[in-house]
């Protein structure tokens, strides 16, 4: 499916792909995670304010793009880190924002 002819300039929306769905969508309507460093384990943390230095990635705020991204160990590729990491903030995040419609 081809894509429409987008505008270019400042006053049009950025798009930016979900880790999970691997859907394009404007970025305003995905949440930025970075990954943080602490002690031994990596933590996949929500940037809502989209300023957390580091490398990002965006995920559409669903369980169901979670879960997707999870599966497919999508934020390990996403934010170039190794090892286990915690995405319990991101599930708190997740679980408590409303259903999308």
């Amino acid at each position: 499916m081809a894509q429409p002819p987008r505008e270019t300039g400042r006053l049009t929306e950025v798009l930016r792909t979900c880790i999970g769905c691997r859907e394009r969508a404007d970025k305003t309507t995905l949440v930025r995670v970075v990954a943080a460093k602490e002690s031994t384990t990596t933590v996949v943390t929500p940037d809502l304010s989209r300023s957390l230095p580091g490398r990002g990635a965006h995920l559409h705020p669903t369980a169901r793009c979670l879960e997707l991204a999870t599966r497919r160990k999508a934020f390990g590729r996403a934010l170039r880190v190794e090892g286990s990491l915690d995405l319990n903030a991101l599930s708190a995040m997740i679980s408590e924002s409303p259903p999308a419609e």
